[in-house]
Parts: structure tokens; C-alpha cells; sequence
């Protein structure tokens, strides 16, 4: 299982008259140690929505394997991991739906994006099954991780459950 976060270029787009078709994931090439039992798909209507920062603790963390169907996202996930060189670590990537990248992101760390353009559709795998006893979150608005600023901050499209996260306490 990969200790990192990695960011992959996935196989060119086979393009005709109809359209295009392309191979998100072959296990046999890409990951061959995790075993994805979820698919989940997000829409966000609107830009600026942020989804996140989302988690789940022991026995029930996940490792995500993240696709932009449409649209543009700016994915970020800060290192939980008490015993990580990164722990504390924030890290942002753009991602395009033009891009063919794939994003995976290793359990232990939080993850959330903010959508880029209008419609956008994200599209992820994830190798552990949703249990709401271990989900946790951070609030986006935490100052320690200062990921926006206020300006940004205050355009946000949050849910009600993303706004009243906590601050993360150390």
C-alpha cells in the first residue's frame, strides 16, 4: 500500500467520431496492493462549493483514488498521520477534467475540494466502507491550515454539516 500521496497520468483518450473512450483504472498496473470496495460520485451545481475536510478513523479510514469527470477542482488533504514526516502538511492540486489525472490520496489523511467551474463532477474510489460512528472532519475556516483567504473563505458553498466541523485539536 502506498505510504504517499501520488499524482498519475492515466492512459491517453481513444478519440473517434463518436466521442472518446478511456481506462480510469487497471489494478493490475496502478495500485496493485489496494483493494477498492467503494465507487462514490459527486455533483456540485456550482462553483465554489467546497466538500470536506472529511475523514474516518481506525478500523474504518480510507484511501481514495480521485477522478474530475467535468469540470475543475482544487483538491486538498492535510497529513493526519502522528508518525508521518508530513504530519501537520497541507498539500493542493488542480485538477481538470482535460487533465487525465488521478489523484490518490492514503488513509490518515483528511481530504476536501473546492469546485473550480460551474457542474463539476468528481468521481472517486475508496478502499474502506462509510461508517458514520468513525467519520470526522475539520473545519475548513481552521487557521492553522489557512488554505484560503478570507475573501474566498467567505464565497464558500458549504453544507450545514461542513460548516459546524471543529477546529482540529493537536
Amino acid at each position: 500500500m502506498s505510504k504517499n500521496i501520488l499524482f498519475y497520468t492515466i492512459k491517453k483518450r481513444i478519440i473517434d467520431k463518436r466521442g472518446y473512450f478511456q481506462e480510469l483504472y487497471n489494478k493490475n498496473f496502478f495500485l496493485p496492493n489496494i483493494h477498492f470496495v467503494q465507487d462514490n460520485y459527486s455533483f456540485s451545481k456550482k462553483k465554489n462549493t467546497f466538500r470536506g475536510f472529511h475523514y474516518q478513523e481506525e478500523p474504518f479510514s480510507q484511501s481514495k483514488l480521485v477522478f474530475v469527470i467535468k469540470g475543475q477542482i482544487l483538491d486538498l488533504a492535510i497529513d493526519l498521520r502522528n508518525n508521518s514526516k508530513t504530519f501537520m502538511k497541507t498539500f493542493k492540486f488542480k485538477i481538470r477534467d482535460v487533465d487525465n489525472k488521478l489523484l490518490f490520496i492514503p488513509n490518515g489523511f483528511a481530504h476536501g475540494f473546492l469546485t473550480l467551474k460551474d457542474d463539476t463532477e468528481v468521481f472517486y474510489k475508496v478502499d474502506n466502507f462509510y461508517s458514520k460512528k468513525h467519520e470526522r472532519g475539520i473545519n475548513v475556516k481552521d487557521p492553522k491550515f489557512n488554505f484560503f483567504s478570507k475573501r474566498i473563505l467567505n464565497k464558500l458553498i458549504l453544507s450545514k454539516k461542513d460548516r459546524e466541523m471543529p477546529f482540529f485539536n493537536i
